[in-house]
Parts: C-alpha cells; structure tokens; sequence
C-alpha cells in the first residue's frame, strides 16, 4: 500500500478516536495548531502529546487561548498540561505566563506554576504557583504571591484576585509597599483601580510622618486617608491618638476620634480624655468635647481640666490649654471652676475667667480673676493672684456653724512644695475670724479692718493673721455680736460646689451623653457598590472623607463636632 495512504488512514482512525472521545458539547478544549502529535501509553495513557515545530502549539477554549512548547491532552477528560513557554489569554485584559499549566476544561480551572506572572491591565500578580478559576474570573494562591499595580507593591502567603471587580483578598503576612507607605496586616480587601484597602485583622500603616494600627478598618493608599473602627491608634506628631473610631487624612493633616478617646502628648505627658477629638498637626493643636478632660502631673500628682470644648495649641513646651464653659479643674488639694480656663505653658500661668471660684481645703476664694503660677524649673505651684473683690471664706472648723473671712480688693498667695501657705490681701481689707484657746473654746470674734493682712496656714487651715498698718476692730464675745453682722459684704458660701473627686468635674449633661454607634466594616464581604460610589465622586473632596457603605452595615466617619 502507497505511504501516503496508510498516513492518511492513521489520522482517519486518530481523529475518529478523539471524536468518540469528545466531552459535552461546547466544552471540549480545541486545538488551534497541533504541529506534532504522538501517543506514548505506557507514560500518558489515553492522552496525545504535542510539540512544537516553528511555532509554538496553540490550543482555544470558550474565549481563553493557550501557548506552550509541549501539551499533554487528555481528550476523554477535557484536560491539557501545557509545558515550556506557557502563555495563556483571555481576552485583551488577562495575559497569564508559566512554565506549567494543568487546564481541566469541564470546570475552566488552570493551575500554573513556575514563574507565574498574571496581568490584567495595570495589575500584575506573581507567584510559583496560581489558580486560574475561569469560570469565576478568580486567581488565587495559596503559599506566597505579590501584586503589583502602578501605585502598590503587595505580597502575602495566601492571596485572591478578581478580575472583574479587580479586588484582591489577602490572608497572613499582607504587606503593602510604595514609596510614601507600608501597610502589615494580617487579612485585608485591596482594589487595585481605586487604590483602597478594607482592614480586617490586626494592621499598622506606617507613612512619613505617622503610625496607625487598627483591627478593622478603611485606607485609601493613593491619598493616605482612611479609618479604624476597632482597638485603633495613631501615633502622629508626638501624640498618640486611642478611640473606638479614628479618622487620618495626610492631605489636610487632620485626625479625629470618636467615643473613649485617650490622646497622649508623648513629649509633655499630658492626656487628654474625651469622646470627640480633632488634631491638626499644622497648627499644632488639638479640640475636644464630650466629657473631655486633660491630666496633667505635676509633682506626683495629677491636676484634671474639664469644659464643654478643650483646645491645646503650641508647640511641645509651648502649649497653651484652653477650656471653654463650664471649666473646671481638680487637684487633690485644689480645685476651681469658672466660665473659662486659660493655662500657658511657657509662662506658668493659669487663669481663671469670668466668675472664677477656688477651693485650698476648706478655704474658698473668689474674685473678678483669679490667676495660679508655677515655678518653670520645678513646674510646681509658686504663686496665686486673686484680683478685684478678693475674698476667703471657710468654715470654722469648731462650731461647724460660723465662717472665718477675709477681704480686699486683691490677694496674693505663696505655695510651698505644692501647698498653700501665705496668703496677702491689699487694699481696704475686713476680717472675721473665730478665736479658740488651747482648750479649743471659742474665746471671740475677731472683726477688723485695716489696710493688709497676711494669713499663715497649715494643712489650708488658717493658724495666723496679721494686721498691717492702722488695723481698727475687737474681738467680741459670741453673744454681743449677732449673727447679721457675723458676715462681710459680699459674703456667699459655695461649699455644696465643691470638687471633692475628679467626679465632680462632670455634671448631669456630661453623665447623659450618648455614644455614638460606631459601626463600619463589620465581616469581609463584597462591597463593590461603594467602590463605585467612590469613583464617581472622586472630584468631589467631601466624598474623599471614605464612609463605609456596605449593603448590611453603614457608617459616615464624622470629621466635625457632634452637637
């Protein structure tokens, strides 16, 4: 029989056979080029090997096109390995090279391995060995891989890449890199056309200038903007910012905070509590309200500022605190509230504003104004300055029923070791003062008036007073001396006011305050409708602010005072 004839019979009977042999219809891989084919079933059993010959064998599959320089085909089982060169396309967006790949064609599956390197469009992702689940659009693996975008580099063990969506999942030892940023996280949603990462394990995002570490939460990568919405800290311009709910953005250099937050000033010591913060690294300041207090130490103890709204301003031994309405301020022995509070780091001095009251143990002083200064070197307590209508009242320790007082137009103190010890009133002073003997019975009433007096105490109670030039006064027995006149002009007690504890710097509208409800990225889901929400209103710098709207949970980071 001629050569050419048996040829001809051999591929008669070898396609034949891979007729019968044929999956579902519309299933089947298809080959495009063959070059040359033969069988060895004793190695591949059931299967046609081809190779190349000036060009590499080409094989099509419902719109996915393969290259390779060898394939093992497996036609009963719609299965291919492609080896050497492996190129694999689908479409014009997704290009696949390896040097293996097992494609099954019944579940549009192709393992690759190494050397893989994927692209799609502006993304590539590299690993030794990728799945690619065509009927998914998925490309996951499962021991180390990086992706790449035009902005980030990103590795972890196990990753997964949607090729519609262009999100890809990470799982253990994610690490973000580009050149302004790093990102640690332990499991994190990543969307290579918007550049956003969604939070959700243990993370730190560390760029230029500031640390943020968070549980779960949101950050824009290509504006370094974002938010923690669980256990978050941001460690920025020598503060440490600690909430429920934290907010970034590096453009504006502006952090907020909302619910429990503790801010540390890690160059001065000071806290500050509140549960709605601002820090503005630009202006060097920061506000806060709701039940917001700063703690300061001060030679082993701690002094507590409370208002509606605190402000700090200032550079680090500058600061300058401010409390506005319903100011107040406790030591263990001193506190005071007023309209406002004004202390100045550099100079030591702090201010009482409008209506200002103060308390030195059982002493209560008032005036127009009253000022406490601090020694710079020591940062203890130096002096106090009560001026316009200064006037002293405490309750006779005795009787529990009269008061000791003193007036002037001003009165000066002088703080030893923290402790009030000397105090001066000037100018058209008065007093009345309860005597004892030693046997502690009331001898009389001392009522005077002269030009200065000079109060020494001990443990805040007054154990001395003298009269400076011309005093005019006696001291009358209790019974000739009524009780009308028992009280200077002017005279007022104040001691259910008192701040006993760093409780009562609070009030019943601090005590009712309602937290805000944080809620955000609760569970690792899809949340593709925000993503395109978010590139829609990509011009618009309100909507840079990035809330958190998924289909099951919503949320709007706040960046203004909640009133």
């Amino acid at each position: 029989m001629h050569k050419f004839s048996v040829f001809i019979i051999i591929l008669f009977f070898t396609f034949k056979g891979f007729a019968q042999e044929e999956p579902k219809e519309g299933k089947q891989i298809n080959i495009v080029h063959g070059a040359n084919f033969t069988k060895d079933e004793s190695r591949f059993p059931g299967a046609t090997i081809f190779s190349k010959d000036t060009r590499q064998i080409q094989f099509e599959h419902q719109g996915a096109d393969l290259w390779c320089d060898v394939a093992i085909l497996y036609r009963a089982e719609n299965r291919l390995r492609a080896l050497g060169n492996v190129r694999l396309k689908q479409g014009d967006s997704v290009q696949m090279t390896s040097g293996v790949v097992n494609y099954y064609g019944d579940i549009k599956l192709a393992k690759a391995e190494e050397n893989v390197v994927l692209t799609n469009v502006n993304t590539t992702v590299k690993t030794d060995t990728l799945y690619f689940d065509r009927e998914n659009q998925e490309a996951y693996y499962k021991d180390f891989g990086t992706v790449i975008d035009s902005t980030n580099t990103l590795t972890s063990e196990i990753g997964k890449y949607f090729i519609t969506t262009k999100k890809a999942q990470f799982l253990d030892s994610v690490h973000i890199k580009n050149p302004e940023l790093v990102i640690d996280s332990e499991r994190l949603d990543y969307y290579t056309t918007s550049k956003n990462a969604y939070l959700y394990g243990p993370s730190t995002i560390t760029g230029e200038a500031y640390k943020m570490y968070c549980e779960r939460g949101f950050y824009d990568t290509k504006i370094e903007s974002g938010y923690g919405i669980k256990n978050t800290r941001i460690d920025y311009n020598d503060r440490i910012i600690e909430g429920d709910s934290l907010f970034f953005d590096k453009a504006t250099e502006f952090a907020s905070a909302t619910n429990n937050i503790v801010i540390t000033d890690t160059i001065n010591k000071g806290i500050i509590r509140a549960h709605y913060a601002e820090v503005y690294k630009a202006k060097d300041s920061i506000f806060a309200t709701k039940r917001a207090i700063s703690i300061s130490e001060v030679q082993n103890d701690s002094i507590y500022v409370h208002g509606d709204t605190l402000m700090i301003t200032g550079k680090a031994d500058e600061r300058i605190l401010r409390a506005f309405r319903n100011a107040k301020f406790y030591k263990t022995d001193l506190s005071g509230k007023c309209d406002s509070i004004h202390f100045d780091e550099k100079t030591g001095v702090t201010q009482l504003i409008t209506e200002p009251i103060l308390w030195n143990g059982q002493n209560q002083m008032t005036g127009d104004s009253i000022h406490l200064i601090s020694n710079l070197e020591t940062e203890k307590l130096d002096s106090l300055k009560v001026l316009n209508n200064a006037f002293v009242v405490a309750l006779d320790t005795i009787s529990k029923t009269g008061y000791n007082q003193a007036k002037g137009r001003d009165m000066f103190g002088q703080f030893v070791d923290n402790e009030l010890k000397i105090i001066d009133l000037v100018k058209n002073t008065e007093v009345i003062y309860y005597m004892y003997n030693d046997e502690q019975e009331l001898i009389g009433i001392n009522k005077t008036i002269c030009s200065a007096i000079r109060l020494l105490l001990a443990n805040s109670d007054i154990q001395d007073i003298t009269f400076f030039t011309n005093p005019d006064g006696d001291i009358y027995p209790e019974v000739d001396l009524p009780e009308e006149q028992r009280k200077l002009k002017g005279f007022i007690w104040r001691g259910s006011e008192r701040l006993r504890s760093v409780d009562d710097l609070f009030d019943a509208d601090d005590n009712a305050i309602e937290l805000v409800k944080i809620r955000g990225i609760n569970s690792p889901i899809d949340i593709e409708a925000e993503e395109e929400e978010r590139d829609q209103n990509e011009g618009d710098p309100i909507n840079k602010i990035p809330p958190s709207n998924n289909k099951a949970i919503k949320t709007k980071t706040p960046k203004k005072v909640v009133k």
